[in-house]
């Protein structure tokens, strides 16, 4: 055995506090901050100069993808908030970020603090082999969080939610071995691995792949259903739900235990950021827990943005989640378990876990999430959705032919907590992808979810945005989908 020392400090330490250290990050960090004052509404290019060296730049984008990007973004590296610089020196108001990952904005300078610490690491990359303590500490807080309303116990931590997915189906299929089907609701998204993407519902992202994954589907809650269920009646919900629970029943007769694992997203993302009442979940989840079928719920999109940090909480589920992936907003991705599938040696590992400034900067976002004032029926998170809901609403009663009643849909809002939509122009496919540019062009950035209808769906980076912001925000919509409707003329 080699011999100990008498210093009282690794040299990690002395290194990390020396007064040159940290002298130089306050210095970057304050100059960021001053930097940061010239970014606070939309503006287009700083000059013809800039915009065309930013249209040489997409050409090339466009070469080296194959295919060109589906807005003209590249950041600068730069942004204040909600608001992000462009390379060609343009502004936008980033109400998508980056489908959920930044809920803390652009240049947040706590986060910028972060990360230049975690660049003092040893190693860009941590593994499963070889980690430093930053991998620890996050899942350690993760599952402090999650342990409070589930008897989730351990995590295993990954670089993507594809993978976290991956994860939890690999421990579902170990322990239930040997049932090899998979249940799943109509429109869900589970990423673009192989696996996920035959068990997500959608022919296009596995068109040209060879199928091996078994998979039944299951209708997710429709309000609009739910009511017709007894032509109004109050108990059509049950009656609706009661018809699902009938549904998995028969999946379950007519492939008795071959069914490792239901596949829960207790609000669709790429589906359409459709929600259920918890009633419907649990009534789902009681008949797998009969059935020893593992509940898996899937929160890369859900997690950190609902009026709880985790949906189960947010809809009382807890006590049935068997396994759970987080990601987006959290930078590392994970995949949680009970002790019961904690699963055996060899199922689960990987080069990489996650970068060590991800993961020092994810256990930062865990931090604040927790202490931050924006979960609960107060919390910022849902004064935020009642303000957009209030917006929307207000533009329907102004422009009510942008707004025409969608087939289906219950409503022309709709989401969970930072999780938003909406729906004009009747959801018609072609409309929606004509304002998402629109709304590019006049300085907000959004996507779209669904699969018909098709909604405009925001992600607001709710840690840093404040309710004021919104007011700007609908003065952009609002000047984007009259650009919309005078562009599509009677389609709209």
């Amino acid at each position: 055995m080699p011999e100990t020392t008498e210093q009282t400090q690794t040299v990690a330490s002395q290194f990390h506090q020396s007064e040159a250290v940290r002298s130089s990050i306050d210095s970057i960090v304050d100059d960021l901050r001053e930097k940061q004052v010239a970014i606070t509404d939309v503006r287009g290019p700083v000059s013809p100069e800039s915009a065309q060296t930013f249209e040489e730049f997409q050409r090339l984008t466009a070469e080296v993808r194959g295919r060109p990007l589906f807005y003209p973004y590249v950041g600068s590296g730069i942004g204040n908030g909600p608001f992000v610089e462009l390379m060609d020196g343009s502004v936008k108001m980033d109400l998508i970020t980056g489908i959920g990952v930044q809920f803390f904005g652009h240049s947040d300078p706590d986060l910028v603090r972060t990360a230049l610490n975690a660049a003092l690491g040893d190693t860009v990359q941590q593994g499963n082999l070889q980690a430093n303590p930053e991998s620890v500490r996050f899942g350690e807080i993760l599952l402090r969080e999650a342990k409070k309303g589930s008897r989730l116990e351990h995590a295993f931590l990954t670089t993507s939610g594809a993978m976290a997915n991956e994860s939890a189906v690999k421990v579902c299929f170990q322990k239930h071995a040997p049932a090899s089907r998979v249940l799943a609701f109509s429109h869900c998204f589970m990423g673009r691995s192989w696996a996920m993407s035959q068990i997500g519902d959608s022919a296009a992202n596995r068109a040209g792949l060879p199928l091996n994954v078994l998979v039944d589907y299951m209708p997710f809650y429709d309000e609009v259903a739910a009511r017709r269920a007894s032509a109004g009646d109050v108990s059509g919900p049950t009656r609706y739900i009661d018809m699902c629970v009938w549904h998995l029943e028969q999946y379950i007769e007519r492939y008795p235990n071959e069914h490792s694992c239901f596949i829960f997203e207790l609000v669709q993302g790429e589906g359409g950021f459709n929600t259920a009442l918890p009633d419907f979940h649990k009534a789902l989840m009681e008949v797998c827990k009969a059935h020893r079928i593992a509940v898996w719920d899937d929160e890369i999109q859900t997690f950190g943005r609902t009026t709880e940090m985790f949906c189960y909480d947010a809809l009382g589920l807890g006590e049935y989640v068997d396994v759970l992936c987080v990601g987006k907003l959290s930078q590392v991705c994970a995949t949680l378990y009970t002790s019961e599938y904690n699963p055996k040696p060899g199922l689960l590992s990987g080069t990489f876990l996650g970068s060590t400034d991800t993961l020092q900067v994810g256990t930062r976002i865990l931090e604040r999430l927790s202490g931050g004032g924006y979960y609960g029926e107060s919390g910022s998170i849902a004064r935020h959705h009642g303000r957009f809901e209030q917006g929307i609403k207000a533009l329907a009663e102004k422009h009510p032919e942008w707004f025409p009643a969608v087939e289906g849909v219950g409503g022309i809002t709709g989401g969970f907590g930072g999780m938003m939509r909406f729906t004009p122009f009747g959801g018609k496919k072609e409309a929606i992808g004509k304002l998402c540019h629109m709304l590019f062009e006049e300085g907000i950035i959004a996507f779209y979810c669904g699969h018909g209808p098709f909604h405009v769906r925001f992600l607001p980076p709710l840690g840093v945005m404040e309710l004021e912001t919104w007011d700007r925000a609908f003065e952009i919509i609002e000047s984007a989908m009259a650009r919309t409707a005078s562009a599509m003329g009677t389609k709209a």
